[in-house]
């Protein structure tokens, strides 16, 4: 498995993150990083890349659409899916901010919330 370098996005630092396999595709060692969120982040990215999801979603008889999230990341690989199980959702007002409006987008075992309330 191919060495890779990742640019850390979780503070303002944006350390440039190396992460070395072995011959069996095991992690064996990372560098760059100058905290542990770093490392654990180079971790997490080198083997399952994940991503919170933030979109729109209409409301029947509402001007603005509905902001929604996922309410923890989800496979980078499945974004798509997340998509297009949220494109199908159909919601209808009252909407309370962190009100779940699908339990388990695409298979994911992530929740799609609310981040506004309407109606």
């Amino acid at each position: 498995m191919a060495n890779k370098t990742f640019t850390c996005v979780n503070c303002p630092m944006g350390c440039t993150l190396e992460v070395v396999f072995d011959d069996a595709g095991a992690i064996a060692s990372i560098t760059g990083n100058t905290c542990k969120r770093g490392e654990e982040y180079a971790r997490q990215e080198a083997v399952d890349p994940r991503r919170n999801v933030s979109t729109l979603v209409m409301v029947p008889g509402m001007l603005e659409p509905l902001s929604v999230k996922t309410a923890a990341p989800v496979p980078k690989a499945r974004i798509m899916d997340v998509m297009a199980a949220v494109r199908a959702l159909q919601v209808q007002p009252p909407i309370a901010v962190g009100q779940v409006l699908l339990e388990d987008a695409a298979g994911t075992g992530v929740a799609i919330v609310a981040t506004k309330a309407v109606g």
